[in-house]
C-alpha cells in the first residue's frame, strides 16, 4: 500500500490495524500517489487520518510542507496537540493562527503547519518565500465555502494556492456537502464518497420524556 515503515509504526501504536471504507477509498483514488481528492463522509468515519496519512508521507519522502487548514483556532490548537502527539518524532509541527500581521520566517524550519484560512491568507499577502516549498494542502470543513464570512477569503485562497503551487495535492474535508460532483470538478480532484458511520443514525420523534424511533 506503499505507506512508510515510520508511519506504519505510528498506526499500529494507535491500535489502527485496518482502515474504514472512506479511508480506503481514498487510497485506491491514489492518496498516496499525489492525487487531489475531496472526501465527503460522514463525522467520525475517518477524514482526518485520510488527510494524515498523505501530509506525513510526503514529508518522510522530502517532497515538501504540508498545511493543514481548519476554520477556527480552537480547532487549530485541538489539531497541533494531536498531530504534535503523534508526528513529533517524524517530522516538525507548527501552529500559526494568531498574528495576522506576520510573515513567520520560523516556519521555514517546519513540515506540519496547522492554521487557519485568514491566517494562510496572511501569510500569502507577506509573501512568505517558505510558501513555495508547500506540496500538499488539506481543508478541513471546505464545505464553509458556501458560508457568507468564510467562503469568500477560502475561495480565493484555494485558487490562489493552486495558482502558485502548480502541483499541489488538494485535500478537501467535510460531512456535508451539497453539491459534492461540483466542488471536485473545481479542485481538479477525485470525489470520495461513503455513508459508513461508526455509530448508527436513528431518526425519531421527541414527546415529553420518551423517543420513538423511526424503523
Amino acid at each position: 500500500m506503499n505507506i512508510p515503515p515510520q508511519l506504519q509504526e505510528v498506526l499500529t501504536k494507535e491500535g489502527i490495524t485496518s482502515f474504514r471504507p472512506a479511508q480506503q477509498k481514498a487510497l485506491d483514488a491514489g492518496l498516496l500517489e499525489g492525487k487531489s481528492i475531496l472526501v465527503c463522509t460522514p463525522t467520525a468515519s475517518g477524514k482526518t487520518l485520510i488527510a494524515e496519512l498523505a501530509a506525513i508521507k510526503t514529508i518522510l519522502e522530502h517532497k515538501g510542507k504540508a498545511i493543514y487548514i481548519v476554520p477556527l483556532i480552537a480547532l487549530a490548537n485541538e489539531k497541533y496537540k494531536e498531530f504534535k502527539r503523534k508526528y513529533s518524532h517524524l517530522c516538525k509541527v507548527a501552529l500559526s493562527s494568531s498574528d495576522l500581521d506576520t510573515s513567520d520566517p520560523y516556519l521555514n524550519d517546519y513540515d506540519l503547519i496547522i492554521c487557519t484560512a485568514e491566517k494562510l491568507d496572511s501569510l500569502i499577502r507577506h509573501h512568505s518565500p517558505w510558501l513555495s516549498a508547500v506540496s500538499i494542502v488539506v481543508i478541513d470543513e471546505i464545505h464553509l465555502l458556501n458560508d457568507v464570512e468564510r467562503g469568500p477569503t477560502l475561495e480565493i485562497l484555494i485558487t490562489v494556492m493552486k495558482k502558485l503551487l502548480k502541483n499541489v495535492q488538494l485535500l478537501g474535508l467535510s460531512a456535508t456537502i451539497g453539491n459534492p460532483e461540483e466542488l471536485a470538478e473545481w479542485l481538479d480532484a477525485k470525489l470520495v464518497l461513503d455513508d459508513w458511520r461508526p455509530v448508527p443514525l436513528k431518526k425519531g420523534t421527541l414527546y415529553g420524556n420518551e423517543i420513538s424511533f423511526i424503523e
